[in-house]
């Protein structure tokens, strides 16, 4: 979308000091957690560096304390073992506390659109209540 002359493609960016623009996310998938920003993207690449894991999607969850918790569904690489713990335990060396999820599920797939993209929105729909609070 166009305006003032500028193209708004929705995604997020950083500039180096010599003046070279590196995407880091989309807008839309940029998580706010207890005043702090954290792009999903950066949080998936140290998921990634698991080697049990073989997809994972990051998103954002309502919760009642910090506005926004970090959740990752995660698919596991065929005969791989790992569990939610392990995987925020991996997350947590290699990021700020932050940004590190709070909450980890292991599922068989990803939802994806017929052209193989990851469906964040239908996680965040099925994974709505993930941080309220137990009876």
């Amino acid at each position: 979308m166009f305006r003032n002359g500028w193209f708004h493609s929705g995604d997020l960016g950083v500039m180096d000091a010599d003046g070279y623009l590196t995407i880091v996310d989309r807008k839309k998938d940029l998580i706010i957690t207890g005043g702090e920003n954290v792009a999903s993207r950066e949080v998936e690449d140290a998921i990634y560096s698991h080697p049990a894991v073989s997809e994972v999607a990051v998103f954002g969850v309502s919760h009642p304390e910090w506005i926004e918790a970090v959740a990752a569904a995660v698919v596991l690489r065929e005969g791989a073992g790992a569990d939610p713990a392990q995987i925020v335990a991996h997350a947590r060396g290699r990021l700020a506390g932050f940004k590190a999820p709070k909450y980890v599920v292991l599922v068989d797939e990803l939802p994806k659109n017929p052209s193989g993209k990851i469906l964040k929105r239908e996680l965040r729909d099925t994974y709505a209540d993930l941080a309220s609070p137990r009876p």
